[in-house]
C-alpha cells in the first residue's frame, strides 16, 4: 500500500492528480483550503499541522509527497512598496516556504523510519522562462522549488529518497483561463507550437509517473510539459 499526501487537491491540476491516484494499493489524502483536510498555507503553522494530520489519517506513514498547492496573483511594481513586499512574501510563503517545510518533514520522516520515499514538486515553466512584470514573485517561487528539488535529490539519493519536479506551461485551469483572457489568448497561444495549452489530465499522468513509476536514476529530473513553448 502506497500512502500519498497531495497538496492543492481540490481543483485544476491537483484534482486531476487526485483522480489519477485512486485504485488498489493506493491511499491518498488531499489538502485544500477547504474540505476534508483543510490547510491555509498563508498561516505559518499550517504545513506542520497538515503533516501531522496526514500522518494520523494514513496510520503514521507517508510514502509520497506531492507539492502542488500554489497561488498566482498579480503584484504590479507600481503598488505601494509595503503592499508589493507583502504580495511577494505571501506568494513565497504559499508556493515555496510551505512546500519546503513539507519536504523537510517528509525527509525527516523517512530518515527516522529508515526507508525510501518520493517527493514530486509541481513547479512551472516560469522557473526557467520567467513571467510577466507583475509576476516576479511567482517565477521566483517556482525557480526556488526547482532548486530545492535538485538539492534534495543530490542530498538524499543514497537513502532512497527521490525528488522530481514538473514544470507545466499554461494548463487549462481556472488560473490559466483568467490569465489567458487577461493577456490576449490568441497571442499567447501563438507562442505554443502545439497550438493549445495542456489539459490537467496530461500533467496528472506525469505526476503519477513520477510518484509511482519513475526509475530511481531519474531523481533530480525536471520534466517540462508546455507544448514546446519553452525548451531547454
Amino acid at each position: 500500500m502506497t500512502h500519498i499526501l497531495l497538496t492543492g487537491a481540490s481543483r485544476g491540476i491537483g484534482a486531476a492528480i487526485a483522480d489519477s491516484l485512486t485504485g488498489e494499493g493506493l491511499r491518498l489524502v488531499g489538502q485544500s483550503t477547504r474540505g476534508d483536510m483543510p490547510a491555509d498555507f498563508t498561516d505559518p503553522a499550517a504545513p506542520q499541522a497538515l503533516w501531522q494530520q496526514a500522518l494520523d489519517a494514513l496510520d503514521g506513514r507517508i510514502d509520497v509527497l506531492i507539492n502542488n498547492a500554489g497561488i498566482f496573483e498579480s503584484n504590479p511594481l507600481d503598488l505601494d512598496h509595503d503592499d508589493w513586499v507583502a504580495g511577494w512574501e505571501r506568494t513565497m510563503r504559499v508556493n515555496l516556504t510551505a512546500s519546503a517545510e513539507l519536504c523537510r518533514l517528509a525527509v525527516r520522516h523517512w530518515q527516522a523510519e529508515g526507508r525510501p520515499g518520493r517527493i514530486v514538486n509541481v513547479a512551472s515553466r516560469a522557473a526557467y522562462r520567467g513571467d510577466s512584470p507583475a509576476h516576479w514573485h511567482y517565477a521566483a517561487s517556482k525557480a526556488g522549488m526547482v532548486g530545492m528539488t535538485k538539492s534534495i535529490a543530490r542530498g538524499y539519493a543514497r537513502d532512497g529518497i527521490l525528488a522530481l519536479a514538473i514544470c507545466p506551461g499554461f494548463t487549462m485551469t481556472g488560473m490559466a483561463e483568467d490569465y489567458l483572457a487577461s493577456r490576449g489568448g490568441d497571442k499567447l497561444l501563438a507562442d505554443i507550437p502545439l497550438g493549445r495549452v495542456a489539459d490537467p489530465e496530461e500533467v496528472a499522468k506525469l505526476a503519477r509517473f513520477c510518484a509511482l513509476e519513475a526509475p530511481p536514476s531519474m531523481t533530480g529530473a525536471v520534466l517540462d510539459i508546455n507544448g514546446a513553448s519553452y525548451v531547454r
